[in-house]
């Protein structure tokens, strides 16, 4: 099976050589993407004049439709009268002048001729034949430079005559082109322009503006285009290498991205192979200290089964020994327990008040039996004024127990223990000291990390599951309190536990 050095080693390259790849074939794009930008950018500006002239084109229609209807409905009513279309004009700003004739071509209005008029007439008589006196309907068309609309009216006689309006150029711009124009999501400028590409009505200047495109009406406003023109510094070359220059930064910050990721994924690969190989000595550690009772249980039992043990006190001390090591194995256990549920998050501490003094020596009291068998000196000194103190009485004595533990593993050739607890910065503090081999500085800090073990020679071959401590810590801080080391090799450890003495 490959190490998870190659195994990263493969996944780097996996990563890296696509990457080398897809920047080449960007580059590559980039650079055809520069050559045919500007032919996009063309055909996208005839999409925004042809939605343009969509758009401004059903607006006139509405428009026309509006005047249509009221000059008929005048025309109908047979009030022709000029002060009666004057007031029509006066209340129709899209309407600049009206014209109305007879079957036969006599103005019936205005009654006044102009200049102009003559223009319009010789346009309107060019466009309007016999037949659509006939059909009716509409015709748009051009007199001179003005927009103009024909439409056969009919009164109440039935008699048909004809109604051509002159568009306010100034009214189109301000209802109809202003309104369509300012809307579109584009750079550039859009405006109308007429049969001789001369601007409409517009406002907004075009000094170094050039011409993009232009598209015609469809059937309103004849000969009038709708014109794109490109500011000054906006060419699609620029823009492109804009967007070239921000392509490009973007994609060096995923390089960037990229390269810290592999280095993450690496510290993380090392991160879960550590972790992977202390969880193997996590298990192995735990199957031996699981093992040992169980085999001292079962000699012991064993031995009393088998009936070899005659005298009554000696018989009474074999099943002590049971007794202990059967609640040694259930700490081992409680400690894994424990930790699963630290891990998932469902651990949880019943916090009520507590004598101080029982707890400690219930402690004390179930490590009889090893520190017989090993010859300890054991002190114990709990002070006589600690009130009772809120705490989970089961997790602090399993606390207690793993540190009186580890000073019994630690402890070489000087076998000596005290256990204390006195108040102290208001609440109560749990000490456990030996004059064990201690601990190295640089390594106090990491002791309580789970599955962390001091890395010397004389500590790894002693048995230990290294989640002990790390319990140790939670049940502290669960109970809002704390636990500290002092220590130094070769001259002991002293572990506190320090719990307030009121909640929260």
């Amino acid at each position: 099976m490959a190490s998870p050095s190659t195994r990263f080693s493969v996944f780097a390259l996996v990563i890296a050589v696509p990457t080398v790849i897809v920047a080449a074939l960007g580059w590559v794009s980039l650079r055809q993407w520069e050559r045919s930008a500007e032919l996009l950018f063309r055909e996208q500006a005839r999409d925004v004049a042809a939605m343009a002239a969509d758009k401004i084109e059903m607006l006139v229609r509405q428009a026309d439709d509006d005047v249509v209807t009221r000059l008929g409905a005048i025309v109908e009513g047979g009030d022709l009268r000029p002060e009666r279309l004057a007031a029509f004009l006066r209340e129709t700003p899209l309407v600049e002048r009206l014209y109305l004739f007879d079957r036969g071509g006599r103005l019936l209005y205005p009654t006044a001729w102009r200049e102009a008029d003559a223009g319009v007439f010789a346009g309107l008589l060019a466009e309007i034949s016999q037949g659509f006196w006939e059909r009716g309907g509409r015709r748009d068309f051009v007199a001179g430079d003005r927009s103009m609309l024909a439409a056969v009216l009919r009164g109440r006689d039935g008699v048909p005559r004809l109604a051509a309006v002159a568009r306010s150029t100034e009214a189109l711009q301000r209802d109809v082109f202003d309104k369509s124009l300012t809307t579109l999501d584009s750079p550039i400028i859009c405006l109308v322009v007429d049969a001789q590409g001369r601007p409409v009505a517009h406002r907004a200047p075009l000094a170094a503006a050039s011409l993009i495109v232009t598209v015609p009406f469809r059937q309103t406003l004849p000969t009038w285009r709708v014109a794109l023109y490109q500011p000054a510094g906006a060419s699609p070359r620029q823009s492109v290498r804009r967007q070239i220059m921000l392509f490009t930064t973007a994609f060096g910050v995923l390089i960037v991205v990229i390269g810290a990721g592999l280095v993450v994924t690496y510290r993380l690969v090392r991160r879960e192979t550590e972790m992977a190989r202390l969880k193997a000595d996590f298990v192995a550690n735990v199957s031996h200290d699981l093992k040992t009772p169980l085999s001292v249980i079962r000699m012991f039992g064993e031995t009393l089964e088998m009936d070899r043990v005659r005298d009554e006190p000696t018989r009474r001390e074999y099943y002590r020994v049971i007794t202990r090591e059967s609640e040694r194995l259930s700490r081992l256990i409680d400690n894994v327990l424990d930790f699963s549920r630290i891990e998932s998050g469902r651990r949880l501490y019943e916090r009520v008040p507590t004598a101080i003094e029982p707890l400690v020596r219930d402690v004390v009291e179930a490590f009889a039996y090893p520190f017989a068998q090993h010859g300890f000196k054991v002190e114990v000194d709990v002070a006589p004024d600690l009130p009772e103190t809120p705490l989970d009485a089961e997790a602090i004595g399993q606390a207690l127990a793993n540190l009186v533990d580890n000073a019994i593993k630690y402890s070489a050739e000087r076998k000596t223990l005290r256990v204390e607890a006195a108040r102290a910065d208001g609440g109560v503090a749990f000490v456990v000291a030996d004059e064990g081999i201690g601990i190295p500085e640089d390594e106090q800090g990491r002791i309580f990390d789970k599955f962390y073990r001091v890395g010397r020679s004389e500590t790894q071959g002693r048995r230990g599951s290294g989640v002990g401590l790390a319990l140790v810590r939670h049940v502290a801080e669960a109970h809002g309190g704390r636990v500290t080391v002092e220590s130094r090799p070769g001259g002991g450890s002293r572990f506190t536990l320090w719990i307030p003495l009121a909640d929260g």
